[in-house]
């Protein structure tokens, strides 16, 4: 009886003394970087509320031009109703690509990195406790936006269960890729303090040639074709399709949504931010 006792007292004791999955320590972390996240209140409010800012100033400063259509004998819609789609695509990028770009340089450069390279914590368990941040500040975000969106400024949100399905595989994949690709934008800076002044225009320069900021059918046809290269265009567009009514598709580049290649394109830098994190991240900097 003695010895089942201490046999199951000992396999209770490696139990309990078995180190927690990588996973595990992952998940953990999602808390963690979310509430030093909201503890950050340059980063809530150039990541969490510009988007809900911009949509603001655009619905006051430009309804008075009247509704934006996509034909002559087509229903119109009005200025917030159509960049809504664009402000939600900003968000995810904000959030994810800036984000975790300047954050984690940042954390490069003050020795943050350097001390949990000492720890038993792995890069994939880090690389999971940030983006996992990224997801729950982008679904608190675009819900904000959304709700701010419909009872503030009276534009009417998709009833289709199709829509929101795009919606949803959409804003998944945009959040994933723009989570890869700022922690692999992360190795460009040399330094923490230099981070936001590289990571910010790159970020600012998308979301003007990608249909953010200005109508993307009214941009010249090079600058659409150089928007084409880069995620945040069909996050853009693919929101677009999720919101807008069928005929505004022929507003897009090629008069469609284009659904497939905005999957294609985004899974496409989703595996480039991968390798390419997977590559450049070091607990320490290279020149350190």
């Amino acid at each position: 009886m003695s010895a089942t006792t201490g046999t199951t007292g000992t396999a209770g004791t490696t139990r309990s003394n078995r180190p927690p999955s990588v996973a595990a320590i992952g998940i953990a972390r999602i808390g963690y970087e979310t509430k030093g996240y909201f503890r950050s209140p340059d980063a809530v409010f150039f990541t969490f509320l510009f988007p809900l800012i911009m949509l603001g100033i655009f619905t006051a400063a430009f309804s008075a031009a009247g509704e934006i259509q996509p034909g002559p004998d087509a229903e119109g819609l009005s200025i917030g109703a159509y960049y809504l789609p664009g402000m939600l695509a900003a968000g995810m990028l904000l959030s994810g690509v800036q984000n975790l770009a300047v954050d984690i340089a940042t954390e490069k450069g003050d020795g943050t990195l350097k001390r949990l390279g000492g720890t038993p914590l792995s890069p994939v368990s880090y690389f999971l406790g940030k983006i996992g941040q990224v997801f729950v500040t982008g679904v608190l975000q675009a819900a904000l936006l959304l709700l701010v969106a419909a009872t503030v400024f009276g534009i009417a949100l998709p009833t289709a269960p199709e829509a929101w399905l795009t919606f949803a595989w959409v804003f998944v994949l945009g959040v994933a890729t723009s989570a890869l690709l700022g922690i692999a934008l992360s190795a460009l800076p040399r330094s923490g303090k230099s981070a936001t002044a590289v990571v910010i225009p790159i970020v600012l320069v998308l979301q003007f040639i990608s249909g953010v900021y200005l109508q993307f059918s009214q941009l010249p046809e090079w600058m659409q074709n150089l928007a084409s290269a880069f995620p945040l265009k069909w996050m853009a567009q693919g929101m677009r399709a999720a919101f807008l009514p069928d005929d505004f598709a022929v507003l897009e580049q090629h008069g469609t949504w284009d659904l497939g290649w905005v999957a294609f394109w985004l899974i496409a830098w989703l595996v480039v931010g991968l390798v390419v994190s997977r590559l450049t991240f070091r607990w320490i900097r290279r020149d350190a």
